[in-house]
């Protein structure tokens, strides 16, 4: 019982630690409707950059979204990465109605890419903005989104915005999953830190990050993680070590996406980039279960295995997660309920990440939307 209790003290002690961390650091993360959607003139260009493949399920929508802006300077390149489903025609489609639309192409994929990165690198390219915004192929914008941003950009002098979208997230599973996947993704990255020069913490959200034309040539763009199958965290990564200015705002009101339509679908989906999210090392996997398994699940389990005193700590620090669970929901744009079904979302997400790395392996690399990539080159991009 004795180390039960040290156990339940430790866990108290780093419960509340993360509480002050999390509290503290959202409280300096302004939401995105704190800015106006109006600004003096003149507006810079900005070029929005879309990589699609395949996306003919929300590929419509998205980018009548984007070409229904209010923002007064942008145009907007979708670049096509071998698709063959029906995503060329729509995109033909859409062109034949909004001239400002620019589509490429890819036919072929070179060496040493990921298609969407090199997708991304080409309609960069070929961009004419002061500003670049790259945004995926199924993200719903509200109109005002834009301006906002660009205002915000400016009023701060950042070089690098990003916004947190709102996911919908159908039944009941997969919404757990999805408030796991934030609160584990926010305290592995502290976003609230990545404003602070003095602070290693970097973020990117591959739903929009706006960034200056300037400083994003200058770190390489998207050649620099041209096999990073999490492009978005690391084109942050590479903006914010290179001494350039980027912050973060909460857009939930602003910004929509279906993350996965299915519990398989998102299994399938993280299997792209949770392996690369801990730089293919095992160690990082095996030691993140584990912690993720003793200090967050553990308490639950306490719950209904002991009494007294232990029983009494693990009840505040499943009450103290709770809590953070559902403020965390609040600000993205989900239910509050679902924060009570945090154990389940725990696990899935722990074995998402243990599946992942074990086919990572197995397989020797990841096969993503049909092509296959060697976990040897992958392993080369380190950033």
């Amino acid at each position: 019982m004795t180390i039960l209790l040290i156990l339940a003290l430790v866990t108290l002690l780093g419960t509340l630690l993360i509480a002050v961390e999390l509290l503290c650091g959202e409280r300096r993360l302004q939401p995105l409707r704190a800015t106006p959607s109006g600004g003096p003139g003149p507006w810079p260009l900005v070029s929005i950059v879309v990589a699609v493949r395949n996306e003919e399920r929300h590929l419509h929508t998205a980018v009548t979204s984007l070409l229904n802006l209010s923002y007064p300077a942008y145009e907007l390149i979708v670049v096509d990465d071998r698709s063959d489903d029906r995503t060329p025609a729509i995109l033909a489609e859409l062109a034949g109605h909004f001239p400002q639309l620019k589509v490429l192409r890819v036919e072929t994929l070179p060496a040493g890419w990921l298609g969407k990165n090199h997708a991304l690198w080409q309609g960069s390219c070929r961009a004419a903005g002061e500003l670049l915004l790259f945004t995926d192929g199924d993200i719903i914008m509200e109109d005002t989104v834009l301006a906002r941003a660009v205002n915000r950009l400016q009023s701060e002098g950042l070089d690098h915005l990003a916004l947190t979208p709102r996911m919908t997230l159908p039944g009941t599973v997969l919404p757990i999953l999805g408030l796991a996947f934030i609160f584990s993704f926010g305290i592995f990255t502290r976003p609230w830190r990545a404003a602070d020069p003095q602070s290693p913490c970097h973020i990117g959200i591959g739903a929009f990050n706006l960034l200056r034309r300037r400083s994003y040539f200058a770190v390489g763009g998207h050649q620099t993680i041209a096999l990073r199958p999490d492009d978005d965290l690391k084109l942050g990564k590479i903006i914010k070590r290179a001494g350039f200015r980027q912050n973060i705002a909460y857009a939930p009101e602003f910004l929509a996406v279906e993350w996965y339509a299915s519990l398989g679908e998102a299994i399938r989906g993280l299997e792209k980039n949770t392996f690369a999210g801990c730089d293919y090392r095992v160690g990082m996997v095996i030691g993140g279960v584990a912690v993720q398994l003793l200090f967050g699940l553990w308490p639950y389990f306490a719950l209904l295995l002991t009494g007294g005193v232990i029983w009494g700590v693990n009840l505040l620090i499943v009450l103290i997660f709770t809590g953070l669970l559902m403020r965390g929901a609040g600000l993205h744009g989900e239910k509050k309920r679902f924060a009570w079904g945090f154990p389940l979302g725990l696990c899935l997400f722990s074995w998402i990440m243990l599946r992942t790395m074990i086919r990572n392996l197995y397989q020797g690399g990841i096969i993503w939307r049909g092509t296959f990539y060697p976990l040897e080159q992958l392993r080369r991009n380190r950033i």
